[in-house]
């Protein structure tokens, strides 16, 4: 008899990784076959557990073909975030269409899509609701996401937006704060900026959860995902410098005098990544954890400690 499997793609990423482990967490008893789709093979840890690997790239649907077979739910997380339009596009865009139109082959009915507050592009954001805010990407991966979520919302499925995520694996996030503290060594108006973020160790729990619920949020609903209290660029700052040994800045310039000094000292950070660490951009995210019956993480000392590590190491590289 065929198992209930769950698909991952991108189950080998950042968040897909973490996405596999909240699934493995499950009672093996119950647990259904937990498949992922990558181009390479699976680390060791995921092979030792039992995870089915499937060869597959999203930019070629030849190698599609059959992946959503006695699959109940697809977690789509594989995606590129670089700046090449045709590449956002084919693995993106044209990728999720493909594995669409695999699932809608296979009768697999519950998709859940992990995208991103990118979706919305410019502009400062307090503490709006999904419904509130209209999306109006500006970079080429942005654009093909919400291309990606349209096709997966028409389908039935889940869209998460989560803002941005820290911990082990993050590329991104901290080693841009950490970049930014370094090569222009001052805050941006006091640090005093609002964000949203999220552990991924949070983050990864919210798509586990709704693959092992009934089907019970409205088909095509878009959740935020972060922790549901901002905090400010500041205080994530001394949460991650302190345990790191770093020294914070003593001084303070003004947002439009500091990104003058970053084009020339970090000159491939875009304005709307420098926007991200100088103005507010947070966003209500109360609804998926009361939906889900979760309690997500504030930021604390703990978090940061399980992360440490790893950006220690990213530090030395």
């Amino acid at each position: 008899m065929p198992r209930n499997a769950i698909l991952v793609t991108g189950g080998t990423g950042f968040v897909g990784s973490h996405v596999v482990r909240a699934l493995l967490a499950e009672d093996t008893h119950e647990r259904p076959e937990i498949r992922v789709l990558s181009r390479g093979e699976l680390p060791s840890w995921m092979v030792d557990a039992g995870v089915t690997g499937i060869r597959g790239d999203l930019s070629n649907p030849a190698d599609l073909r059959g992946v959503c077979d006695d699959v109940v739910t697809l977690i789509h997380l594989a995606a590129t975030v670089g700046r090449d339009v045709a590449e956002c596009d084919s693995v993106n865009t044209d990728g999720t269409l493909a594995v669409l139109d695999q699932a809608r082959r296979a009768g697999t009915k519950r998709v859940i899509y992990v995208s991103t507050t990118s979706v919305y592009g410019n502009g400062v954001h307090q503490g709006v609701t999904e419904s509130l805010l209209a999306p109006a990407p500006v970079s080429a991966a942005s654009r093909s996401k919400l291309a990606a979520e349209r096709a997966v919302r028409a389908v039935g499925g889940i869209v998460l937006r989560p803002h941005l995520t820290y911990g082990p694996g993050d590329r991104w996030f901290v080693p841009t704060l950490l970049r930014l503290l370094d090569k222009v060594p001052a805050w941006i108006d006091g640090g005093s900026a609002l964000m949203s973020i999220v552990s991924v160790q949070d983050l990864a729990k919210v798509p586990a959860a709704l693959a092992r619920l009934p089907w019970g949020p409205r088909p095509g609903a878009v959740f935020h995902v972060s922790q549901p209290r901002p905090v400010s660029v500041h205080a994530m700052a001394h949460k991650v410098c302190a345990p790191l040994g770093l020294t914070l800045p003593e001084h303070d310039l003004p947002s439009d005098v500091h990104r003058e000094l970053t084009r020339s000292a970090i000159p491939n950070m875009t304005d709307h990544q420098f926007s991200l660490l100088a103005e507010d951009h947070w966003y209500e995210s109360t609804r998926i954890w009361r939906t889900l019956g979760i309690t997500p993480t504030e930021l604390g000392t703990a978090e940061i400690d399980d992360a440490v590590g790893w950006y220690r190491t990213l530090l030395a590289a």
